[in-house]
């Protein structure tokens, strides 16, 4: 196919997407690129409807979880979209697939009591790997940040003295996001050690690996995965349960949703909303405490 290099372009420099939704299209529309070669289709202008609803059919008898299949027709809906704008096509193939509704997972957390678990009486360690694994849990639960935007942290990002770090989102959008006190003083023990270990920072990364280089996600990930495992039974252990995690618990003490959104970064409110439902837990405990019944 002859134009996903230009639409990846567009994505990174004009639209400003960031670098892990780019590979996401990329590795979407490629995939598809290599289902049309096999039907022996390598211009666009050539892609049927029909193309594409037969290989929605080959992706499920492959297994592949229907939330991920729509991904993939979302990246191809924003592909084909793209090219009606430039005017390489007249009608986008994707708007006659129809898939069907997904039904709403609702996001997984951490309770509060597991998360004092980990941080007051788990042992990291004293070491360098230890304190920055334990800082790096800190921050996720203390600011609800991406893992992309973790991993795109430096120095300069931390303004100890208002207890700020300023992160940047998707789209390079820059937010500024609070610090508790407790993960300020995590923070800055961390640069303390790793200056120890390490010397001055020459990295461009906050977080380095054991041997001092930028970290990079696949660490992170496994480090999260690796410590939630000693508190928790939940099937994903990832860096983005802990994201659920602090929106919940902000949302149970009280949090205005709106805050909310502009502290996770969220582009509008209905993806902030998610969260709402594990507020049954509070209102439950309202309701018991307040009905002459209950």
């Amino acid at each position: 196919m002859l134009y996903i290099d230009s639409f990846l372009n567009f994505l990174k420099f004009e639209k400003r997407s960031s670098d892990h939704t780019v590979v996401a299209y990329k590795a979407d529309l490629k995939q598809f690129a290599e289902y049309m070669k096999e039907m022996g289709v390598k211009d666009e202008r050539e892609v049927k409807t029909r193309f594409i609803r037969n290989w929605v059919v080959a992706l499920h008898y492959d297994n592949l979880k229907p939330r991920s299949i729509h991904r993939k027709i979302a990246s191809l809906r924003a592909y084909f979209k793209h090219l009606l704008r430039e005017e390489v096509i007249e009608t986008s193939p994707v708007e006659g697939v129809i898939l069907p509704k997904l039904s709403k997972n609702l996001p997984d957390f951490v309770k509060e009591k597991e998360m004092d678990l980990l941080l007051d009486h788990v042992p990291f360690g004293e070491d360098y790997p230890g304190v920055r694994d334990r800082t790096i849990i800190d921050l996720f639960y203390g600011t609800g940040i991406r893992l992309s935007e973790l991993v795109a942290l430096k120095d300069r990002s931390f303004d100890f003295g208002s207890g700020l770090v300023k992160v940047l989102g998707k789209r390079n959008k820059e937010r500024l996001v609070p610090l508790n006190q407790t993960t300020l003083n995590s923070v800055s023990n961390y640069m303390l050690r790793r200056n120890q270990e390490f010397g001055e920072n020459k990295a461009k990364s906050f977080f380095l690996t054991d041997k001092g280089e930028a970290i990079y996600h696949k660490l992170v990930y496994r480090i999260v995965n690796k410590h939630l495992r000693s508190v928790t039974t939940l099937a994903k252990k990832s860096p983005h349960i802990l994201r659920h995690t602090y929106a919940t618990i902000l949302l149970n003490r009280g949090a205005d949703i709106n805050a909310i959104k502009e502290l996770l970064g969220h582009a509008n409110l209905n993806a902030t909303q998610v969260y709402t439902h594990n507020t049954f837990e509070k209102l439950s405990s309202i309701y018991n405490q307040a009905h002459p019944r209950a």
